[in-house]
């Protein structure tokens, strides 16, 4: 192991080569037994769930851009997947062939023929679809063959279909974040109780092989006494390429006027264009299925989306369509929840996790405050979420309070073979963890990832697929690794010649957590017991929308002159307390959402 004589002088390098050595040896020995990073049997292995005898039977509300991404992550031996539901002709299609938009849509998203070996006949037999001709997701729920639901809609719609699957008697997994607001979600939870459900939400970080390693370095002392968190999420998505702002079915006149714009219909004919001149079977073969893509893309212009509650706004001087709010949710309070609901609650949901990791009762950490400013920096005036978001979190640290005992699990406290206890300190409310989080637009450097910094040491996470540790302050030395002529690797993932595990942790085998955290949430509907429940649960997906939604609120004061610091509340985290942040109404100064009306319009 590279370690400096200082830390071979108070035994660490026992410490990290046990650190890398358990580890690699339990990868290899899994590795050995068939199964592949990122497959069913590495995530059962590590995260201790076996198989299922008969795989649950799901239906899946929403295909557009997620739901196709989590039915590419269905594992045959847990789900099978017996009904979809979406208003889009281009969902639904997708959700059968996959999506051919470039290869890496098409890995992300590969379709039901891909993931079950079906033709398309045996798709159709097994899959029943509903539509908006047929009863849409309400005949779906009405399906005595569907046992289960995985919802992916707009964000506004989580709610609703969640309640709706659970009145009907189907356990639930719906997309990030859980709900529109923090009532919804604590709804959700109580009813999912009442019912006897399994509720899971769909922050896979919860499921990350990568992020648990991470985990348990900070348990084991590794970084010292974690003090600062720096996170973001940067990309270039300048107007004119917003990966947020697709194009809209029939196309639209420019925002200053003009003749209506469908490029759609223009990326159509290129296709038919090029499939003419092709000689290459191969490339013959991609256009062709890039023209009925596309095709099915052209006839979502035929959706009503007033029909499913969708409505028409004006923003600047041009009127937005229904239609718009359908394809474009992303952009809009009304349906979505900007980038803290996006992408922020995924980081957030991370740095809790890392904090949370450092407690003595197991519980998740909560931030005591937030500072938060945002706005519309780049964008015209088509949307009214944010283009970029500054946040600045404080959360209870080692020695805040009992529950986070200084030395917990530090090595250099610890003397090999006695017995020692957690030793004793002050209760010191100064002991906090910082955390930074940036998402903006207009800029992609860094990209996206997460940065853990410690008194011994600083974790580096790029991408949800790399683990970086750094010895101190020194940002050219890692900790806990060996290095060779390629440069060092990460010891939880790969370590010197352990050529099987390197070749599993390269960048396109990192398992992201989706497929396993839909193996478990199947594992815990088929062997009820109360040990068995998702990572992500109700009650803790609750603690990430009180962060992301609680933010928004933060900003939304900021812009309207109340400032952007806010206190959060213990009751909000807390299930089954009524309390819950909500905007505040600048004329007023009060509250526009209460619990009592949301559960009113909710459960009717």
């Amino acid at each position: 192991m590279n370690v400096s004589p200082e830390a071979k002088a108070v035994g660490r390098d026992n410490y990290y080569e046990a650190v890398g050595v358990n580890r690699r040896e339990f990868l290899q020995g899994i590795l050995a037994g068939g199964a592949v990073a990122g497959g069913a049997g590495l995530g059962a292995a590590y995260f201790g769930y076996g198989k299922v005898g008969d795989p649950l039977r799901v239906g899946v509300i929403g295909t557009g851009d997620e739901g196709n991404v989590l039915l590419g992550a269905m594992s045959p031996e847990y789900l099978r997947v017996v009904a979809i539901s979406d208003i889009r002709p281009s969902s639904i299609h997708r959700a059968f062939f996959g999506d051919w938009a470039s290869p890496v849509a098409i890995a992300a998203r590969p379709g039901l023929l891909s993931v079950y070996g079906w033709t398309e006949q045996q798709a159709r037999e097994n899959v029943r679809v509903y539509d908006a001709s047929n009863g849409g997701y309400q005949a779906l729920l009405a399906d005595p063959n569907v046992e289960a639901v995985v919802i992916a809609l707009p964000l506004h719609l989580h709610a609703k279909a969640a309640i709706d699957a659970m009145k009907a008697g189907k356990h639930v997994l719906t997309e990030k974040l859980m709900a529109h607001n923090v009532a919804q979600c604590k709804i959700m939870t109580r009813f999912a109780r009442e019912k006897n459900l399994m509720l899971a939400v769909g922050h896979q970080r919860h499921y990350s092989i990568l992020y648990d390693n991470a985990v348990n370095l900070l348990r084991w002392g590794l970084l010292g006494e974690v003090h600062h968190i720096r996170a973001q999420w940067h990309r270039g998505n300048l107007p004119g390429r917003d990966s947020w702002q697709q194009p809209v079915p029939g196309g639209q006149a420019p925002a200053g006027g003009g003749k209506r714009v469908d490029p759609i219909a223009g990326q159509l004919a290129s296709f038919r264009k090029q499939f003419e001149s092709a000689r290459d079977p191969r490339e013959k073969d991609e256009l062709s299925r890039k023209i009925v893509q596309w095709e099915q893309w052209d006839a979502d212009k035929a959706v009503k989306a007033e029909d499913f509650g969708y409505i028409t706004r004006t923003f600047g001087n041009l009127e937005r369509s229904a239609l718009e709010e359908l394809v474009r949710w992303r952009l809009f309070e009304r349906t979505g929840g900007g980038l803290m609901a996006e992408l922020g609650s995924h980081q957030l949901d991370a740095a809790s996790i890392f904090i949370s990791a450092l407690r003595r009762d197991g519980k998740k950490a909560h931030p005591l405050s937030v500072h938060a400013v945002g706005g519309r920096h780049l964008f015209a005036n088509d949307r009214d979420s944010d283009d970029h978001v500054y946040c600045m979190f404080e959360f209870p640290g080692p020695g805040y309070d009992p529950e986070f005992p200084v030395g917990y699990f530090d090595p250099i406290r610890l003397v090999p073979d006695k017995n020692v206890g957690v030793p004793a300190f002050e209760q010191d409310p100064e002991k906090r963890v910082v955390v930074t989080y940036s998402s903006i637009n207009g800029n992609g450097f860094g990209g996206y990832g997460e940065v853990v910094m410690g008194t011994r040491g600083t974790l580096v996470l790029e991408r949800e697929q790399e683990v970086m540790v750094y010895q101190d302050s020194d940002t050219s030395t890692r900790i806990g690794v060996k290095s060779g002529a390629g440069g060092p690797s990460m010891d939880t993932q790969a370590s010197g010649n352990a050529a099987a595990v390197a070749k599993s942790a390269e960048p396109t085998q990192v398992s992201r957590g989706y497929r396993e955290e839909l193996e478990h949430w199947a594992y815990c509907i088929r062997n009820p017991d109360p040990a068995n429940v998702p990572r992500c649960r109700g009650e803790i997906a609750l603690g990430d929308a009180v962060i992301a939604l609680a933010a928004n609120i933060a900003m939304n004061n900021s812009r309207v002159g109340l400032g952007g610091y806010l206190p959060y509340q213990e009751s909000w985290f807390d299930v089954d307390s009524d309390d819950i942040p909500s905007p505040v109404d600048p004329a007023t100064k009060k509250a526009v959402l209460s619990f009592e009306e949301e559960h009113k319009k909710l459960m009717g």
